[in-house]
């Protein structure tokens, strides 16, 4: 009994487990009797002989590998370790989590633009996640001839093809070249069901791909943000205070240059007063009684006791 337990005793387990390692292959050794099966939490581990798929256990936990595990096993079910042999089978350790991925674009894309010959040079980025969801594929196409398999292998395939995936699906949406993020949600839905045929040969699954920004160059991104400020501010004379008052702000200018705009700023505050106090005053001028209004309609000057306005010659009444 020693001797099985001691010497040919082995643990079948992941023993270079790493979080951006898709699947790793314990192989090369013999199951020996007394031989443990440790499965441990977002692990899945598959059994196989002759490069076929004998068993998948999901179930974490410490197993037995000749009363708990050959049981359950397609061709191997009888089978019974010898005295000085035991079997020769791999295991496949598959990590079951849900990858995710950042991405970026390499180059700038040049994305076909009205009046822009050369095209609208754009990059983006974002991330994508992805997931095992065929074992058959996944061991046929990639672990019968790789011993592991890394998150930056599934990266550089998906990287590989992406500037075109995006270049199709931001022409193909006709819209607003510089306001690609209002259709950012379209856009990777389109490339998201590309990138999972990509993948899927391989046993992957695309579960989310998502675009956190485009980049524009400096030039054509400040007049993006110009004139998203003149849309927001809708007239030119409101444009102009808030781009005073910004140049004040930053320190822009000399002194002379900042009280200038203070006082051109404060005259058109005066102007807008007055002319409010005149359409306030206006319905008491035109009033049925006759009652003289107290601010003149003409200058927006107090009246006094006078019919006429002592500063503009005005008729109050």
């Amino acid at each position: 009994m020693g001797l099985f337990s001691g010497q040919f005793a082995n643990v079948v387990e992941w023993e270079e487990f790493r979080d951006d390692m898709i699947f790793w292959k314990w192989c090369n050794k013999e199951i020996k009797k007394g031989s443990k099966l440790i499965i441990r939490p977002g692990q899945d581990a598959i059994f196989l002989f002759n490069g076929k798929i004998e068993g998948i256990f999901k179930d974490e936990g410490e197993y037995d590998i000749e009363s708990q595990i050959i049981p359950f096993l397609s061709t191997l079910k009888g089978f019974k370790f010898g005295f000085n042999s035991g079997m020769r089978a791999e295991v496949l350790f598959v990590n079951t989590k849900e990858f995710q991925v950042k991405w970026g674009t390499k180059n700038a894309i040049n994305i076909p633009a009205p009046n822009m010959p050369g095209g609208l040079p754009i990059r983006a980025n974002g991330t994508f996640n992805f997931k095992v969801n065929d074992y058959v594929t996944l061991i046929d196409k990639v672990a019968g001839v790789k011993q592991q398999y890394l998150v930056e292998d599934v990266k550089e395939r998906i990287t590989s093809v992406l500037d075109q995936l995006l270049m199709k699906w931001i022409s193909s949406q006709g819209k607003d070249m510089f306001n690609l993020m209002a259709n950012s949600f379209d856009i990777g839905n389109g490339i998201k069901t590309d990138l999972d045929m990509q993948v899927g040969g391989n046993g992957l699954a695309i579960t989310d791909f998502t675009i956190m920004s485009f980049n524009y160059p400096e030039n054509v991104q400040n007049m993006i943000n110009k004139n998203a400020e003149q849309s927001m501010i809708g007239d030119m004379n409101r444009y102009q205070q808030v781009a005073m008052a910004d140049g004040m702000a930053n320190g822009h200018g000399s002194s002379a240059a900042s009280d200038m705009a203070g006082m051109m700023m404060g005259m058109q505050m005066a102007n807008q007063m007055m002319q409010n106090m005149n359409q306030n005053a206006a319905p008491a001028q035109n009033s049925p009684t006759g009652a003289k209004p107290k601010f003149c309609p003409n200058c927006g000057q107090p009246t006094g006791d006078t019919n006429f306005c002592g500063n503009c010659g005005q008729k109050l009444v």
